[in-house]
């Protein structure tokens, strides 16, 4: 057994989440979702001890684990916390108490980061050192290097610090979120008492200096570290303790006031920036009194306290994963020109005429068909309106400007900008002022709800009359994202969608209360009930002796209600299959509950972001039935608080590809998890397997990431065929 598919902690005996429920009713049919959470986080985890994925590339999953990681502590413990300090007990659906879930958080927290560690000191580095790539030790450098690290340091960085005491006449300093600093203690000559200062490593630029052209490279923290005589002369340097907090970052408010939300929003960052510190993180065998005086002033107890001698913050290590060293990277992709957009000069409105368009990434390009309806929107004379709702998009984010530029041709331009998205907070309300600056009108949602859909909406005057034109996908409207993120989306001038999406904007911009659509399914309005009747519908053509059938690909499932519909369905017969990327609360495979159904998790290059719903519906064939693409996972605050919306897949040629990309996650041997009925997941092959396996014949050994990027290929190969021999 390799190292990748062995157990965290095969002798820990089995925790409140994992006891096998006894029937639908028992409140153990839910797994926990931060358990849960963190074993997607394992998965991401494995890809850096993967032996076939390429070496910078596993570099770069530990740098993903540690952001998830640090993600993770800011937006779910701090809750946890809470409730512990307020008595507050578990719903009756959660088996275990806030302070279980928060020791068993602690147990996993530690397993994956002492893992982490091993799998970068003990298999990374060497493998690094032997391709001339190497993460040095101050006490590793020469005498030469030592040399050039301090001139650099002296010019550099030294200006910019600034040591900060703490003693009867200074506070103790306030400690930014995420943040290296090193805690130091010190002493006078002559003198016994030992006195505390804290210097924070400065965020300018990179976290490694690099020597010359060469690949060596030495940590910042380590030379400010081996240079604090610079800083503090004529003192005695007694002992130096690297440390980083992590504060809370949920700090959202209910009941929110449209009219003041920006306001509360630029609260929020305010408040979000001296929140409570969740998690304090310290070097290997810490001194004991820094220790214990971090804790004093920082509130915390040693539960709080993550002790490592890896890295405090693993985005470090994405320094040496951005290194050009091709032949340890995946082969480049480049997103090919979805077919009939190949030519710049093409006309992407009379292609959508022609038929629906659907465009899947990153194998197709995005600029070439999103970005791009969008630019030809603002760029057209006979277009009248343009509307979008952006959730989260790139700081370079062409969609801005050619917004602008349609505002100032004189179109009427309409933008949700959802200020509540995390992390991204600052950076929409600097979007919506430069959108309302240039004339466009900007809202700022539905109050009450988050606006998640994906959804953009384009009026053209046309000989026949006004016809609008749409795009609805899975993913956000940014550029970046959408080169490593995997998603779906639609063109389409179908007069029942466009004319659904004219009233999801007015109730998205204005006053409107729709709650009925043609074809779209809408949440808050009507999604989960439509989405639970599609469930019971399969079940209903089992218990009448047909064939009951789902498969459904997502990035969580959490909604206690559409979980339940499930397990129902499984126990009338239904065949269910589940793809879902990230945390899962459902229990497959448990007798008399959920034997039908079954869980996987597809992890690799790129970030499997697409939701996909089919329900066969008792048709012989599978492209007979029901297929949805949306922007909602199956959880609580997609389906009941959120703004979100699916559309039916119509046309036979896109329902074969949706078809085929579910098969090829169904059907992977390279890269999907397969999950248990305790919560755990396996690899379905292991890599010393499938390493082996002849992938030319047995395709399903590639992985669904390569054979999309084959069958993309493939697929548009035969389009210019077929275009030039017509």
């Amino acid at each position: 057994m390799s190292e990748l598919t062995k157990p965290m902690n095969p002798k820990r005996p089995l925790s409140p989440n994992e006891i096998t429920p006894i029937g639908p009713d028992d409140p153990a049919r839910f797994l926990n979702r931060d358990i849960q959470w963190l074993e997607f986080n394992r998965r991401v985890l494995a890809q850096a001890l993967d032996p076939r994925n390429p070496l910078l590339e596993r570099v770069r999953f530990l740098a993903i684990f540690g952001s998830n990681l640090d993600e993770f502590f800011m937006k779910r413990v701090g809750g946890l916390r809470r409730q512990i300090d307020a008595g507050v007990g578990s719903p009756p659906w959660e088996p275990l108490s806030p302070k279980e879930q928060m020791a068993l958080i602690r147990e996993r927290v530690l397993e994956q980061t002492t893992l982490a560690t091993r799998t970068f000191r003990d298999m990374l580095v060497p493998q690094l050192k032997r391709e001339s790539i190497e993460l040095m030790r101050w006490t590793e450098l020469t005498d030469a290097e030592r040399a050039e690290g301090e001139h650099w340091y002296r010019r550099n960085i030294f200006p910019i610090l600034t040591p900060l005491a703490v003693d009867p006449g200074h506070r103790f300093p306030f400690i930014s979120n995420m943040s290296i600093s090193l805690g130091v203690l010190l002493r006078r000559p002559g003198e016994s008492e030992a006195l505390f200062a804290r210097v924070k490593v400065p965020e300018i630029g990179g976290k490694l200096f690099r020597f010359g052209t060469s690949r060596r490279f030495v940590p910042l923290q380590d030379i400010i570290a081996n240079n604090l005589d610079d800083l503090f002369p004529g003192m005695e340097i007694l002992e130096v303790l690297p440390f980083r907090v992590t504060r809370n970052a949920e700090t959202e408010r209910d009941n929110e006031d449209a009219e003041d939300l920006l306001e509360q929003i630029q609260q929020q960052l305010r408040e979000r920036r001296f929140a409570r510190v969740v998690r304090l993180e310290v070097g290997a065998r810490p001194n004991e009194r820094i220790m214990r005086f971090l804790e004093d002033e920082l509130q915390l107890g040693d539960d709080d306290l993550y002790e490592t001698d890896g890295m405090l913050d693993w985005s470090t290590v994405n320094e040496l994963a951005d290194i050009d060293v091709p032949e340890l990277r995946w082969p480049k992709w480049t997103p090919v020109a979805p077919a009939g957009l190949e030519d710049d000069d093409s006309d992407i409105f009379a292609l959508i005429r022609e038929g629906d368009v659907l465009v899947h990434h990153p194998y197709e390009s995005f600029d070439h068909s999103v970005e791009r309806f969008i630019e030809a929107a603002a760029a057209d004379p006979k277009v009248l309106a343009i509307k979008q709702a952006l959730y989260r998009t790139s700081g370079d984010s062409p969609f801005i400007p050619s917004l602008i530029r349609a505002a100032e041709s004189g179109k009427q331009v309409a933008v949700l900008v959802e200020l509540r998205a995390r992390f991204d907070e600052a950076r929409n309300i600097l979007w919506a002022r430069k959108l309302e600056d240039a004339g466009v009108h900007v809202a700022y949602g539905v109050v009450g709800y988050k606006t998640h859909t994906k959804v953009a909406l384009v009026v053209r005057q046309e000989q026949g009359g006004i016809r609008s034109y749409a795009h609805i996908g899975t993913g956000n409207y940014n550029s970046k994202t959408a080169r490593l993120y995997e998603d779906i989306g639609l063109l389409t001038c179908d007069p029942a969608i466009t004319e659904d999406l004219i009233g999801l904007f007015n109730y998205m911009t204005g006053r409107s209360r729709q709650t009925e659509y043609q074809k779209l399914l809408v949440a808050p309005v009507a999604m989960k009930r439509r989405f639970i009747e599609l469930i019971e519908r399969e079940a209903d053509i089992a218990r009448a002796g047909g064939k009951g059938r789902i498969i459904v690909k997502m990035n969580q499932l959490e909604d206690r209600s559409v979980t339940d519909a499930l397990y129902h369905a499984s126990i009338a017969g239904v065949q269910i299959d589940l793809i879902v990327r990230g945390f899962c609360c459902i229990r497959p495979g448990v007798k008399g509950l959920s034997e039908n159904i079954r869980v996987s998790s597809t992890i690799g290059r790129f970030l499997e972001h697409s939701r996909i719903f089919w329900f066969g519906n008792g048709k012989a064939d599978p492209l007979d039935g029901d297929f949805y693409l949306g922007s909602a996972d199956w959880m609580y605050r997609n389906l009941n608080t959120r703004v979100e919306c699916a559309a039916p897949i119509e046309g036979r040629r896109h329902r074969e590809r949706l078809w085929e990309v579910l098969q090829f996650h169904l059907t992977d041997r390279r890269q999907r998890w397969t999950m248990k009925a305790d919560g755990s997941y396996a690899l379905t092959d292991a890599p010393e397997v499938s390493m082996q396996a002849d992938a030319e014949r047995n395709p399903e050994f590639l992985g669904t990431h390569q054979r999309l990027m084959r069958l993309t290929h493939e697929l548009h190969a035969r389009a210019r065929a077929a275009r030039l021999q017509g």
